[in-house]
């Protein structure tokens, strides 16, 4: 959420089209040009005056100064009011307000004309500055009007300006907020359409009132949270649901094992002991099972996930309009792997691996299986179902309980203690923040999915090698690994918070 907000003023407040227009075709009148069709006229919407005279009629400077003068002559009684508010600006601005953010309007309209429009409509009291073009011609690019409109909005204050919004509907306003250094919003309901602001690079784009409202109060709404049976059964019937189908698929594979004489596709079912008793699985049969088990389950959970991930990808969409850059990817990466090795080494350094006799056994029978096997597990079957599960349907279900953060813990800590011992638990239930914290940046359910495949990758191949076991885990290491993680997520923050 951002609390310093400018707006533009035509095609973003108001819509101008028959004052701004007529006043054009009266000031074309008077230098003999006859401009019948009032559409055409509408690129003189939004910016200076005098240049569009001058780009549009091929004007020279005296000249366009005179048409601005026409212009004027007609404007100033007649055409300030051949306006209207767009529908749902009086509720935005009143419900903005109640919020304690501070509003501006920055146009390049001069400020005598802006200020009577204002008060015209009666909306001049939400705006605690007002700043426009000047009479006398100074002070017409929208990087000036920007850079007048922060400074009265902070007066002697530091300008935070990772905290500002210019909202507009022209390129003309997404290139002065990108000179000023804060973040654009365009809107396609003016006179720019969605074509120009793309080309201009608009950090957003919103296509209505109702969504630039829903858009500039997001992370504000009172959402009414608290468990009811009907919030909770929403994600607890699928986790119970998952278990059962999965350990049933595992069972159905079993006894297709026994009818086939012990063995899967070829694979050996069971470890004999000396005296021909099976005594346990192998472990590429354990693999199978799972494969089937995490496949079983993920199909029986995907509708529901499905329904949700959408719902949350709508909910969310507006803040992810704006296109991340490769670097953010990059450092992702680096936070996630720095993340996999750190705590993995941290994990292994302090003992906890070796006193928990439970993760021995499940490590063992990881370990034992072929490692293209045990690749399609762990970096594959694994992260497609458990991410559906625990961020698609589980994550997302809590975001109805708690706060965000509250959620992500939450559903965090589920994640922790599905794996069933403490030494999975705790990396489960840190990695899981991260997986979550990757989906919210990103507004992507995607990329959950590959950054748990990519670390459960690098994190078997680390098993699986020699890596594991030699001087390489160390606590020098070890610090700078998660150290790199720190890093890159404190960098990735700096750009946007998310909690």
């Amino acid at each position: 959420m951002k609390k310093y907000l400018l707006f533009d003023l035509d095609g973003t407040l108001t819509d101008p089209k028959e004052g701004i227009c007529t006043c054009v075709q009266y000031a074309l009148a008077s230098f003999g040009i006859q401009e019948p069709d009032l559409d055409k006229l509408e690129p003189f919407i939004g910016p200076p005056l005098k240049e569009s005279f001058m780009q549009f009629y091929d004007m020279n400077e005296e000249q366009a100064q005179a048409a601005v003068e026409k212009y004027r002559e007609r404007f100033r009684d007649t055409g300030i009011f051949e306006n209207r508010l767009y529908d749902g600006i009086p509720q935005m601005l009143r419900t903005l307000n109640s919020k304690g953010m501070f509003l501006a309007v920055a146009s390049s309209k001069p400020t005598v004309f802006v200020e009577r429009i204002l008060e015209h409509f009666g909306i001049r009291s939400y705006f605690k500055a007002v700043v426009g073009s000047e009479l006398d011609g100074t002070r017409t690019e929208k990087n000036e009007v920007v850079e007048e409109a922060l400074r009265q909005l902070f007066g002697d204050a530091p300008v935070e300006k990772n905290k500002v919004y210019m909202i507009g509907d022209r390129r003309f306003d997404i290139e002065g907020a990108k000179a000023q250094g804060v973040d654009s919003v365009g809107v396609t309901y003016g006179y720019g359409g969605m074509e120009e602001l793309r080309e201009a690079r608009a950090d957003y784009i919103v296509r209505s009132v109702e969504e630039l409202q829903r858009f500039l109060l997001r992370g504000t709404e009172d959402t009414a949270r608290g468990m009811n049976f009907q919030k909770i059964w929403q994600f607890a019937y699928p986790f119970l649901m998952f278990l059962i189908v999965r350990s049933l698929a595992v069972y159905v594979v079993r006894l297709l094992g026994d009818v086939f004489g012990g063995s899967l596709a070829g694979i050996p079912l069971y470890v004999y002991d000396e005296t021909g008793a099976p005594v346990s699985y192998t472990g590429n049969a354990v693999a199978i099972m799972q494969i089937v088990g995490f496949a079983a389950g993920g199909a029986f959970i995907w509708k529901s996930a499905k329904a949700l991930i959408a719902r949350a990808a709508e909910e969310s969409k507006l803040l992810h309009i704006k296109r991340e850059p490769a670097k953010n990817y990059v450092l992702l990466a680096g936070a996630a792997l720095g993340a996999m090795f750190g705590l993995n080494m941290l994990l292994e350094l302090t003992g906890l691996t070796d006193n928990s006799a439970v993760y021995q056994q499940v490590s063992e029978s990881q370990y034992s299986v072929s490692i293209w096997l045990g690749l399609i597990v762990y970096a594959v079957a694994a992260p497609l179902a458990e991410e559906l599960l625990f961020r698609g349907i589980i994550y997302n279900s809590l975001k109805g309980l708690f706060k965000p953060v509250a959620a992500m813990l939450a559903a965090a800590a589920f994640f922790g203690v599905y794996h069933g011992n403490s030494v999975q638990g705790i990396y489960g239930f840190l990695m899981g923040c991260l997986f979550i914290y990757a989906y919210e940046y990103f507004g992507d359910f995607r990329a959950a999915v590959a950054l748990h495949a990519v670390v459960n990758f690098f994190s078997y191949l680390l098993g699986n090698t020699a890596l594991g076991v030699s001087a390489f885990v160390s606590w020098p290491v070890c610090v700078l690994f998660l150290a790199l993680c720190a890093v890159c997520l404190f960098l990735l923050n700096r750009q946007k918070k998310i909690f």
